[in-house]
């Protein structure tokens, strides 16, 4: 394949070279190696390391034993999971804390295929993943050999683009242009296959500068009139906001972006993977949008008379009903993906561009303001009262009550992974996010068991942070073997479960919409402390509100993993919700568990 001499600056992202601080820096180069002949393997790692690559997440298995036996002699670190769905999810982990490309490794067949769940989690939150796996041997593809899947085929669907590589000589350019498809654009998963017998043979290692894909080129730079367009929208606009996505923080505009904010003066809402492009704690911050999000927020939309999306995609979860969404506005859409552009909502400016780009072009062209009136009229939507439920706390611990100890307890400067459900939704409304990639959950896809697995991801690529990992007790109870992870590689990561012993989220669902037939959503379980110490790990029990703040700061200052079992009430409910079908403004609040200030 062709090779072009240099790269443009936004395609030179994806050549990757490591800060001091372990973040993603622009225009680094791939170092210019020596052309030895080596194994399919050897080149693997070799074009790993190029690409600055330390930390793989893999299983070995028989048509990877060839690269397992190179890896000891490379400067790779490899973490064993004990299931590939836990490595790709790792690697989603690594990825969304550290800004780089994440890695996993499976073999054929069951390998490949338990990568599945993790690939299309990458690819709904737009993460950028590398996936390599084993292939049988070139002479038995297409015989049904042991262990044989076409994994291209079935990831189709579920990857940005996906490889399978015929020649050890190949093996460099393919990397190289996996790693370029995954950080650039829209970013996503990639998948490598790789036969057995093309691990074993031998070629001369050349790993390419640049790479080019003449039918691949994502659209950076916008197109002037529509920046103009939006902002003549922005200057006109009496009651805009910014619904704010995670594709501010994957363009590296987090500074543009609060600027921004500042100089126009509209106020702020978030997506669920929005949080950390703007400190919560700002006074033009407002909160959590759509299904789950707060009073003001959903009371704006309804009144606002202009929204402007910056990097995120209309998510049903966000809107709720199409035709309900923000009714009264004028729609402003900045997407690096033009897919995503006209394609759940009307848009009436659609601009397709970087998020960095695009707000540094759109600086100079809008007037510097303030909304008063409209912030004072947002303001007046919340909810102040401490209700009683909060302020005379029950014997069982509040779930509002463990996600503001581990805020405070960290300062707000921990970094947060949930798994998906109640406990999900708790920790987006109360936790406060005012740094950037610093929470991390599985929004699009909403991936149980994600909690754990990402959790160590995240530790092993910000090590300097404190982690906590939030999970439910079902979600939890599907990746409870990472413990083992967590403790062969020593990490120091928090895990606190909320234990309802319900399939929270499905129970409030049939408790709310379906005449509360709990139908198959009670969940046993282990006692999570003892099971906990059964992996060398410490795990402590909270039954009481009192017993929370202490269990958190113990927690806290045991090196190594921690397990807390919170166990709360059972049918505790996630407030405000809005109901299936409805739109934003129709959000219930039960009399007990509002949204608060």
């Amino acid at each position: 394949m062709p090779m072009p001499e240099t790269l443009s600056r936004t395609q030179s992202r994806a050549l990757v070279k490591e800060n001091g601080d372990g973040r993603r820096a622009e225009g680094g180069t791939a170092p210019q190696l020596d052309r030895p002949v080596l194994s399919g393997s050897e080149i693997t790692c070799r074009s790993l390391e190029a690409e600055g690559v330390t930390t793989v997440f893999g299983y070995p298995g028989g048509a990877v034993i060839p690269l397992y036996d190179a890896l000891p002699a490379c400067r790779l670190h490899h973490v064993l999971v004990r299931f590939e769905q836990w490595a790709a999810l790792a690697a989603d982990g690594y990825a969304r804390a550290t800004g780089r490309v994440g890695v996993c490794i499976a073999t054929s067949g069951p390998g490949a295929t338990n990568l599945v769940t993790g690939l299309a989690n990458a690819q709904l939150d737009s993460v950028p993943l590398v996936a390599i796996t084993g292939q049988v041997s070139q002479p038995m593809i297409g015989r049904d050999a042991f262990q044989e899947v076409d994994i291209t085929g079935i990831t189709l669907p579920v990857t940005k683009h996906n490889y399978l590589v015929q020649r050890a000589e190949d093996i460099a350019p393919t990397i190289k242009e996996a790693f370029y498809l995954a950080s650039s654009g829209r970013p996503g998963p990639v998948l490598v296959d790789i036969p057995k017998n093309v691990f074993l043979q031998k070629a001369p290692f050349h790993y390419p500068t640049s790479v080019t894909r003449r039918g691949y080129q994502p659209t950076s730079v916008p197109n002037i009139r529509q920046i103009r367009l939006a902002a003549e929208a922005i200057d006109r606009a009496e009651r805009p906001l910014i619904m704010a996505g995670h594709g501010i923080m994957l363009a590296g505009a987090t500074d543009l972006f609060a600027r921004f904010v500042e100089r126009t003066g509209i106020p702020v809402i978030f997506t669920l993977l929005g949080f950390g492009c703007f400190p919560e704690s700002h006074p033009l911050a407002l909160g959590l949008m759509g299904m789950h999000g707060h009073r003001q927020v959903n009371a704006a939309l309804e009144r606002a008379d202009l929204v402007v999306n910056i990097g995120a995609r209309f998510d049903d979860r966000a809107t709720g009903r199409i035709d309900g969404f923000a009714p009264n506005a004028k729609i402003v859409h900045v997407d690096i993906d033009p897919a995503e552009i006209g394609k759940n909502v009307r848009t009436d400016v659609p601009v397709v561009g970087d998020a960095r780009e695009v707000l540094r072009l759109l600086m100079p062209e809008v007037t510097h303001r303030r909304h008063d009136e409209w912030m004072a009229w947002i303001d007046a939507q919340r909810n102040r009262a401490l209700v009683d439920a909060l302020e005379q706390r029950p014997e069982t611990p509040e779930p509002y009550a463990i996600i503001r100890a581990i805020a405070e307890a960290s300062n707000g400067e921990a970094l947060v992974t949930t798994d998906v459900g109640q406990h999900q939704m708790w920790t987006a409304q109360y936790f406060g996010f005012n740094h950037p990639d610093r929470w991390i959950t599985s929004g699009g896809l909403g991936t149980m068991g994600y909690g754990l697995p990402s959790a160590i991801g995240a530790k092993l690529g910000r090590p300097e942070l404190e982690v906590w990992a939030v999970c439910g007790d079902g979600g939890f109870q599907m990746s409870l073997n990472e413990l083992a992870t967590a403790a062969q590689e020593g990490l120091d990561i928090n895990i606190a479960v909320v234990n309802n012993g319900y399939l929270g989220m499905v129970r409030q669902w049939q408790d709310l919409f379906h005449q509360r037939n709990y139908s198959e959503v009670r969940i046993s379980g282990p006692d999570l402390a003892k099971l906990a110490e059964a992996y060398g790990i410490v795990g402590i029990t909270v039954r009481t509100d009192a017993e929370i703040q202490p269990a958190v700061e113990r927690a806290r200052g045991i090196k190594g993993p921690v397990l807390i079992d919170f166990v709360i009430e059972p049918e505790a409910n996630v407030y405000p919700i809005v109901p299936p079908g409805a739109s934003n403004s129709e959000m219930m609040h039960d009399v007990l568990f509002r949204d608060t200030e």
